[in-house]
């Protein structure tokens, strides 16, 4: 080696300052596995997009049953009232006049009949119902509102009811008990008509104008004292002075020991306001049934994610044990439990649904036997992938290390090799809650399990009692489709993402 005092004095240099080396602390902090992931999973937009949207659908199905009245939706059970306004089209008061998702529509070749109708209920009602008209030869087309020309009908009434429903009409001014017709003088049967015409229909008409064929207290054989008390329409000749003639407003049924009741027109509309409290209007329109789809929807949509998610769970749980049986022993237990799967893996998952339907529902209700159907082979998928990580990690470094320290077997699979597995299991069951969504909803459409109530339904009920409309009335069905569609795709999107964000071969290959 060479003597440092034979080195040439002019071979050394002065070190400068910014050639020192020393230790820095480090400017970053340490990334856990979650936050890695979590990072992974913001990068890839489809997957974020489609968790947005997953959570703009679950506030739907929190909120959207309290989004109409109480009062409405709890009148589902036992109100006939309520499917009197069946198959109303969507509407939103902010569109009203734009011709677009404001409850109107275009009725086409309609027969003078069917125009005289809608032109009767304008009249009767004093509110516009037609707002365009085009006549080509004796066929008409006109646009229509479909809330404004809801069918009239007719209902009965105690005395105290009837007297409620006086006050409260002349209280707000707004006509609810319209005069009551007389068929021999319209002679179709329908609520709405209220003028003279034949059985087709076919007004008869007096310088182009329809002619009352109202019952009047002279016809109604002097029940004239039971009516003075009703708001009147304005054409009537009691409001001018003629008494005799004025119209009548209700039939009288029952005796005085009994008790009277009073069948009565009522006006749609108004009488909607009257029983609910708030004016007709529906998002989404209603279904064939006069339900609110938009609630009924949301509710159906909240029955489908829970029950999913406790399917999910039930199965994470169950799954997630047996599969760290076998992966972790191996050996005849892995064989013989292994075999069990394969067994039960067998079993048609309709043929075991219809069983427990029918045996089980009378015992313990529809949707516990639904859920008994869907865990006894949905955990099987969930212990497959429990057992293929516990083979990829039990015979790892850090787990023999623990072994030869003394760790129990418990203590390895559930604190060593376990949360290594966790991502990859947490993928597998939100991959499953599309699937199980997916499964009751076809499982009610098809009238396998009947979940459909007047208060409670699921997605796939609606989409079958749909089905039976969906020519003349789309809405019914179109929501409902659309709901379980986006819901589909959102969740395999975001499935996907939270499989390529936690699984750890795949870090770094989007960078």
């Amino acid at each position: 080696m060479e003597n440092i005092n034979s080195i040439p004095k002019e071979k050394f240099q002065f070190v400068t300052k910014r050639d020192l080396s020393h230790d820095k602390k480090l400017e970053t902090k340490p990334v856990g596995y979650f936050k890695d992931a979590f990072r992974r999973f913001c990068k890839n937009k489809g997957s974020v997009i489609a968790a947005i949207i997953i959570l703009i659908l679950v506030i739907f199905a929190i909120v959207g049953p309290y989004c109409i009245s109480d009062k409405y939706t709890s009148a589902y059970g036992n109100d006939t009232d309520v499917g009197q306004y069946q198959t109303l089209l969507p509407k939103l008061s902010i569109m009203e006049g734009t011709g677009f998702w404001d409850g109107t529509e275009v009725e086409e070749e309609l027969s003078a009949a069917n125009y005289y109708r809608y032109l009767g209920m304008q009249q009767e009602r004093g509110y516009q119902v037609i707002y365009e008209t085009k006549k080509v030869g004796s066929r008409y087309t006109i646009k229509v509102d479909t809330y404004r020309a809801i069918k009239g009908f007719t209902k009965t009434f105690t005395a105290q009811e009837y007297q409620a429903l006086m006050d409260w009409q002349d209280e707000n001014n707004m006509q609810v008990i319209l005069p009551y017709v007389n068929n021999n003088l319209a002679l179709i049967q329908n609520d709405s008509v209220w003028y003279v015409c034949d059985r087709k229909g076919n007004p008869e008409l007096d310088n182009g104008e329809l002619i009352p064929a109202y019952y009047t207290y002279a016809v109604a054989e002097g029940l004239k004292d039971d009516y003075t008390s009703v708001m009147r329409l304005p054409d009537d000749p009691y409001v001018n002075g003629d008494e005799a003639n004025g119209w009548s407003y209700a039939q009288r049924t029952g005796t005085a020991s009994t008790g009277y009741n009073y069948k009565v027109r009522v006006e749609p509309y108004n009488y909607f306001i009257y029983k609910y409290g708030f004016e007709p209007s529906f998002v989404f329109g209603t279904d064939s049934k006069g339900y609110d789809v938009f609630t009924r929807l949301a509710s159906g949509a909240r029955f489908s994610m829970l029950f999913a998610v406790a399917v999910s769970a039930i199965n994470l749980f169950i799954g997630a044990i047996y599969g760290a049986i076998e992966g972790y022993y191996g050996g005849a237990v892995d064989l013989t439990m292994e075999r069990i799967s394969d067994i039960l893996s067998g079993l048609p998952t309709l043929v075991v649904t219809v069983l427990f339907n029918l045996h089980l529902t009378p015992v313990v209700g529809v949707i516990p036997a639904l859920i008994y159907a869907f865990i006894l082979t949905g955990w099987i998928g969930i212990a497959s992938t429990t057992r293929m990580q516990f083979y990829r990690y039990k015979n790892q470094e850090y787990v023999l290390a623990a072994r030869t320290l003394g760790a129990r077997d418990r203590r390895l699979i559930w604190k060593h090799i376990f949360p290594n597995s966790l991502g990859t299991l947490i993928t597998s069951c939100v991959l499953i809650i599309p699937g199980v969504i997916f499964s009751e909803t076809s499982l009610t459409y098809l009238g396998i399990i009947n979940l459909d109530s007047p208060t409670t339904s699921s997605v796939g009920a609606m989409l079958s009692a749909g089905q039976k409309v969906m020519v003349d009335f789309p809405h019914v069905v179109l929501f409902p489709a659309l709901f379980i569609g986006l819901l589909m795709v959102s969740f395999n999107l975001f499935g996907n993402g939270l499989r390529d964000a936690f699984n750890p071969s795949l870090r770094g290959s989007e960078d």
